[in-house]
């Protein structure tokens, strides 16, 4: 008689729900996986041998016994060892060494030699996946009970070994279930640097300000050791804390990724590619796709140093994200999307020899090689960068005045805070969080302009002949400027500011 008992794995951020069905029968002793399972499932047979003889059972190896374990669909690849539990649990059940009833429970989990559960990656995906299947139990690594009761639809609890989760199933030493898990933004990482600690650059400061109130994308551009690095890197500070919804969506992506260091994210990311940085590294990819750099940065910021010495078909990549949100991989067996929602923070020098405009050194550029320098970045990507921010040398005597002093982090914070809140109102019930999410729909609804503030903006849009896309990002751009003044209407000194952002022309 066949046995199934239920597990699962992440495809992407998506969780599927896989059946793992055993028959056993006499004969020639074997012990087989089928399933399309790749090599990592493949090698449990072993694991799972080994884990149940040395928890005192009847190991699988036993004699004149063949072993057929099934892991359904079958035409979906499976990977991992996420499946060992729930193989290990299907043979002692199917071989009458445990009873209990499967139904409505779920198990997920590495096992160890010794019968230890390891953790696992994606437990708040699966966990997520298997309320929505109408789950009532799930059973997985103690390290991973409290990221997975983040999801309050289903019970959780966490096992440390076989031994415990086959007790518990006997009725002699019930676990006990995880409680929900209660999101502590107290414990919100401290960003070292702060605005306070950054002498000079009050421009740049403002516009990080803007991008920060609306999500906004940036570049900085100035002579080397000005401080974009330091403002791009302080930049996290003056970000507000993430909503639930964005910290389960941040939790869940690091966790299908491997890089969640804790339960859930309690901060918003930043990431920082190196500049060689490949382009499967930067936007995802794989024969089976992972999330890249683009969606580590989902919620936070994405930094890229020395930006016109990426690879131009990585800079080009970045298109789709800047404009959807998301990125699509697709491959032969599939197309897997990814979301992007991330604050884009481009640092550059303004030629290759970094001294192009410097009044104190002399560019040693050729007029070919500025050509090609600017070249590396595209209209199109010039196009989806709302601020474009100078970044001078700071005289030496602001550097040594310790009586110079600016806002701090927390001052500034507080009306990025307040901005937002303003943003959250207005976009209630809609798909949009932030102004530079808006489409042309939301900018009708939601950014009118007077005929006087109109006539303004489309004598300039005409003087710096702006595309259509700039354009309506100026609009957006207005009404963050607007919402940092508590303003409801987009007034022509907020247009006026959000012009002064454009590129410059060379």
């Amino acid at each position: 008689m066949a046995i199934k008992i239920h597990s699962g794995q992440t495809t992407g951020l998506n969780g599927n729900i896989i059946d793992v069905e055993i028959d056993l029968a006499q004969g020639l002793h074997n012990f087989s996986i089928v399933g399309l399972a790749d090599k990592a499932v493949d090698e449990s047979r072993s694991r799972i041998s080994a884990a149940i003889k040395n928890n005192g059972f009847d190991s699988p190896q036993k004699k004149n016994r063949r072993i057929t374990i099934s892991l359904a669909p079958a035409d979906l690849k499976k990977e991992g060892p996420v499946f060992d539990l729930s193989i290990a649990l299907s043979f002692l059940l199917a071989s009458g060494q445990i009873n209990f009833s499967p139904a409505e429970k779920i198990f997920f989990g590495e096992l160890g030699l010794d019968g230890t559960l390891r953790p696992i990656k994606g437990a708040l995906c699966l966990a997520k996946t298997a309320a929505k299947n109408g789950f009532k139990e799930v059973f997985l690594p103690a390290d991973n009970a409290e990221e997975a009761a983040l999801i309050k639809e289903i019970d959780v609890y966490g096992v440390k070994n076989l031994k415990e989760l086959i007790i518990h199933f006997q009725g002699e030493n019930l676990l006990e279930k995880q409680p929900a898990t209660a999101i502590n933004f107290s414990q919100n990482h401290k960003n070292p640097l702060d605005f306070s600690d950054i002498k000079g650059q009050e421009t740049a400061k403002r516009g990080l300000e803007i991008a920060a109130a609306g999500g906004h994308n940036v570049a900085m551009s100035g002579p080397p050791g000005t401080g974009k690095s330091m403002l791009a890197k302080a930049f996290t500070s003056i970000l507000p804390p993430p909503s639930f919804e964005e910290t389960l969506e941040i939790t869940a992506i690091h966790s299908v990724a491997g890089t969640l260091d804790k339960p859930y994210a309690t901060a918003r990311p930043l990431r920082s590619p190196h500049h060689t940085s490949s382009y499967v590294a930067l936007v995802g990819g794989g024969a089976w796709p992972k999330p890249g750099e683009i969606t580590l940065g989902h919620r936070g910021v994405l930094f890229l140093d020395e930006f016109p010495l990426f690879d131009k078909r990585v800079i080009e990549a970045l298109r789709q994200p800047l404009e959807d949100g998301v990125v699509t991989i697709s491959r032969a067996r599939g197309s897997i999307k990814f979301p992007a929602r991330f604050i884009l923070i481009c640092a550059m020098n303004p030629c290759n020899c970094g001294n192009l405009g410097s009044g104190t050194k002399e560019c040693i550029c050729s007029q070919g090689e500025l050509l090609r320098y600017r070249r590396k970045i595209s209209g199109p990507i010039i196009d989806r960068i709302d601020l474009w921010l100078e970044v001078p040398q700071v005289e030496i005597k602001k550097l040594s005045d310790d009586k110079i002093t600016s806002e701090n982090s927390e001052e500034i914070q507080k009306r990025i805070i307040q901005a937002r809140e303003i943003q959250t109102k207005r976009f209630a019930n809609k798909p949009v969080l932030v102004n530079a999410e808006m489409g042309v729909k939301e900018l009708k609804e939601f950014a009118p302009l007077s005929p006087s503030v109109r006539q303004a903006l489309d004598g300039a849009a005409k003087r710096l002949d702006l595309s259509a896309r700039a354009y309506h990002r100026i609009i957006k751009l207005a009404r963050t400027i607007a919402d940092l003044e508590e303003s409801d209407e987009i007034k022509e000194p907020h247009i006026f500011e959000a012009l002064q952002y454009r590129p410059k022309a060379s």
